[in-house]
């Protein structure tokens, strides 16, 4: 994962970040955890680059990894278990896990690299859940848009949907289902707001395929 410095140099905006955008966080959080609902229960699963674990505790998952130590440390405060590694070497066997968790693709060295990591550590019927933000869309755009004024997204690299849909099927997933939220401008969003299925207007994106 790239950019493993910015993110330990900045935890404390990282985390401020999350109560002055509290309900992009939530629409992104109600939008991952309908996923979770439509998997079996008592699965085991991890997230990759769980950053604090803002993601990782709301939605019960326990364990994964986080290549900046400053974050890791404040997600294991949050009762999270952290192993040392990177999305493209996960440091688990083969065959582990019901679920893999990606909310961080922009910042991944190699998004394909990962994604076949996860199909690895994957049992059978497996899912990979992936959050992104659109690169076509308004709040990605931003972003861009802003380059250096941002700490976080200046080396970020964002990816549209059609190309996350190619990667998953390259690499052996099958049976993407996708849904969107954050529609408007990051400044605009002032409620929760509900997914909707589909691509094409919400610039968060959430993506569950499977392992056959």
């Amino acid at each position: 994962m790239v950019q493993s410095k910015v993110f330990s140099d900045h935890v404390d905006e990282y985390e401020k970040w999350y109560e002055e955008y509290a309900d992009v966080y939530d629409s992104e959080l109600v939008a991952l955890r309908e996923h979770f609902t439509k998997l079996p229960e008592n699965l085991h699963g991890i997230e990759v680059g769980l950053g604090t674990g803002r993601f990782s505790r709301p939605l019960d998952i326990k364990e994964g990894i986080e290549p900046s130590e400053a974050m890791a440390q404040v997600a294991m405060s949050r009762g999270i278990e952290i192993m040392g590694g990177i999305a493209e070497r996960l440091p688990y066997a083969d065959l582990r896990f019901d679920f893999v968790l990606f909310v961080t693709i922009c910042h991944l060295d190699s998004p394909k690299v990962a994604f076949e990591e996860a199909f690895r550590v994957l049992k059978h019927k497996g899912s990979v859940i992936i959050g992104f933000l659109d690169r076509d869309q308004a709040i990605a755009t931003t972003y861009k848009e802003r380059g250096q004024q941002s700490t976080f997204y200046t080396n970020a690299r964002f990816y549209t949907v059609p190309r996350i849909s190619t990667l998953l099927k390259e690499v052996g997933f099958k049976n993407p289902q996708w849904t969107q939220t954050l529609f408007g401008e990051l400044e605009d969003i002032t409620s929760v707001q509900q997914p909707q299925p589909g691509t094409g207007e919400g610039s968060f994106v959430v993506v569950r395929a499977v392992k056959p």
